[in-house]
């Protein structure tokens, strides 16, 4: 009987260890297996301090939301978006996203700056300098800022 015991579970071993390595042999190939979109999201993770999110949300509103809403009347965003992270670590607790069309709408582009200070203004550029010098810096840290594009799976 030692035997027999020996063998199967040598055998249920090796299964368990081919089966565990059969994903690691799949091969995946892009356009066929998944196809990587266009669009670019670029998502910023801040800590704003306790108390303060009303504040910070006023500036964004003043600053950051109006310059998404000239950018994207211009083509060079196609979203954007502010949410708050009600559970977690508490490490950050609002998220900041940006979607582009593409990842070539990151290039440094002369033309498409002069076009959007045309629409903006340099009035509207000082005050969010302004904003994030004497408010933002004082209230909040960023935590990170991340660029994601999405996989779809086939």
């Amino acid at each position: 009987m030692t035997g027999i015991f020996k063998t199967a579970c040598i055998a249920g071993a090796a299964s368990l260890a081919f089966a565990m390595a059969t994903p690691a042999a799949a091969q995946l190939t892009a356009w066929e297996d998944y196809t990587p979109q266009e669009t670019v999201i670029e998502l910023t993770y801040v800590k704003v301090d306790e108390g303060q999110l009303d504040t910070y949300l006023d500036g964004l509103k003043n600053t950051w939301v109006k310059a998404n809403e000239v950018g994207k009347s211009l083509g060079q965003i196609s979203d954007y978006g502010i949410y708050v992270v009600p559970y977690g670590s508490n490490e950050v607790n609002l998220v900041l996203r940006i979607n582009y069309p593409s990842m070539g709408s990151l290039n440094a582009n002369k033309a498409e700056y002069d076009r959007f200070m045309k629409a903006w203004g340099q009035e509207n550029m000082d005050s969010a300098n302004e904003t994030v010098r004497e408010v933002y810096n004082k209230i909040r840290k960023i935590k990170g800022t991340y660029l994601l594009r999405e996989l779809k799976m086939k």
